[in-house]
């Protein structure tokens, strides 16, 4: 075996109150992918942030190269090789994609910025990467999808040794998926050492060597992922058995609630139509694209659709704001958490009561009892783990927060939930117990919308799934009534392949 990449040897780093890390290990070699795996709140993050030279540990020693190195910030790091793409694009919007390609590593020529050299190198790592971004464009008129992109041309601009990728699927589409796995087969090609966080076993195993799993800030294990079965990974993270990944129970279920008739806002959907009963859980699937997001957006009142119907209760029903939607009892949790779920400065309690404060301040004065109470309810109800209800949101792990985002909306004791991948960027066990969640609130008669880009969410937990592909719906099964095979087909508009 050639000598490491990086070698992390004892590591511990403690916050005041808090073992983030505690004598953990890690190996990295050159042309090696390794996954670093384990739940949210493990030290995953913490971990990055020491390569990176963002933080500093309190004991161990880092070995890159084969020498020994702390690195004093982040621009020390990038000065060694060693880049990072985070799974919330960390991007500079009013400027330009080569600005961002070129921070802090500017191309010079006498002393001045090379404007000209830096546009041509950037125009040929979008066309590496087969990206049609002109070099001058604006990031914040860029899709998600492409800032993440972006980002990862960014590490390819300073030819890292060392590319740390944190979630970096999270918002590509298949095809964009695949360029992925090829861009990282071209670094594992050139003996470049990929570090790759995710939370989908099936990227694990389908572009990865070896794993590295850690639990509550402790090393506990690893090994080549090839030689190691899923069930065995899992039991790792978790310290337990995670026997039941989708606990769907078998609900009754009753009267339509919501009809949605020839929906359609042009641009982005059309003639979509649905009924929506209760105790259902409603599966919308799709890649990156289809229009489910614009959908829910629309029938949240958020944005407005062209023409159509919507029928809630029997009723034809004009929603054109959010309040509106929440008076008939339709909420929304957006796929964007950090953005659009939640106030992250803000308190949980204040979060959670954020849209019932009208009713917690009859005469304008918040009742703190009531406030209280409800916080205790709806938080212990999401099993949220904090040090207090006073913490601000952006101190919580992904998956407390967007336990937090749930319960905000459940106190406003909802009729129809529309979750917009709930589970997005959360451990296996988070997503295990939102799973639960979800599945008793079913039982209780409320009715479900789940959208989700992960099909064994979309298979384990619904009783009906709409495919969608480019903004129409290509097909409608029952549980159960058809293979993965066939709903991707759907999703990708080549269903008449399959009869061919």
């Amino acid at each position: 075996m050639s000598q490491p990449m990086l070698r992390l040897e004892k590591i511990s780093k403690y916050f005041p109150g808090i073992k983030a890390l505690d004598d953990v290990h890690l190996v990295l070699h050159p042309g090696e992918v390794h996954a670093l795996v384990g739940e949210n709140g493990a030290g995953k993050s913490t971990l990055v942030k020491i390569i990176t030279g963002v933080y500093q540990p309190t004991n161990g020693k880092i070995y890159y190269k084969g020498e020994e190195l702390d690195f004093a910030n982040a621009l020390e790091a990038q000065k060694h090789g060693i880049a990072a793409i985070h799974q919330e694009a960390s991007m500079f919007p009013e400027l330009s994609v080569t600005e961002n390609i070129f921070m802090g590593h500017h191309i010079k020529h006498r002393g001045r910025i090379d404007w000209k050299e830096m546009r041509n190198h950037t125009a040929a790592l979008l066309e590496r990467m087969d990206l049609n971004i002109n070099p001058s464009t604006t990031v914040k008129n860029l899709s998600t999808a492409e800032r993440h992109m972006v980002e990862i041309a960014k590490a390819l601009s300073i030819d890292a040794d060392l590319v740390i990728m944190d979630e970096p699927t999270s918002a590509l589409s298949l095809r964009e998926i695949e360029d992925l796995y090829k861009i990282i087969r071209q670094l594992k090609d050139a003996g470049k050492a990929v570090l790759f966080i995710s939370h989908k076993f099936d990227e694990i195993f389908e572009i990865c060597d070896k794993y590295t799993v850690f639990r509550d800030g402790k090393y506990i294990g690893e090994g080549p992922v090839e030689k190691s079965a899923l069930d065995k990974i899992i039991t790792m993270m978790v310290g337990r058995s995670l026997d039941q990944m989708f606990p769907k129970a078998e609900v009754k279920i009753t009267d339509p609630i919501l009809e949605v008739k020839n929906f359609t806002r042009t641009g982005y959907f059309k003639d979509i139509s649905f009924t929506l009963r209760k105790g259902e859980i409603l599966g919308f699937f799709g890649l990156v694209g289809a229009g489910r997001t614009e959908i829910m957006r629309a029938l949240f009142g958020i944005d407005k659709a062209s023409s159509g119907e919507v029928v809630f209760k029997g009723k034809q029903v004009a929603i054109h704001n959010p309040k509106t939607a929440m008076k008939l009892g339709i909420v929304y949790i957006p796929e964007d958490r950090h953005e659009q779920g939640a106030i992250q400065d803000m308190s949980i309690t204040h979060n959670i009561t954020l849209p019932v404060i009208d009713e917690l301040s009859p005469l304008g004065i918040t009742r703190k009892a009531a406030e209280q109470e409800t916080v205790q309810k709806y938080g212990t109800l999401m099993e949220i783990k904090a040090a207090s209800w006073d913490v601000a949101l952006n101190t919580l792990s992904g998956g407390n927060q967007q336990k937090v985002v749930i319960a905000k909306w459940l106190a406003t004791h909802p009729k129809v939930l529309i979750m917009d991948e709930p589970t997005k960027g959360i451990d296996v066990a988070t997503k295990a117990a939102v799973h639960r969640f979800v599945s008793s609130m079913a039982e209780k008669g409320l009715a479900v919308i789940l959208v989700s880009s992960e099909l064994p969410e979309i298979e384990g937990m619904s009783d009906r799934i709409i495919v969608m592909h480019e903004g129409r719906v290509t097909a409608e099964y029952e549980r159960g009534q058809v293979d993965s095979e066939t709903i991707i087909r759907a999703a990708t508009g080549n269903l008449k392949e399959q009869s061919a």
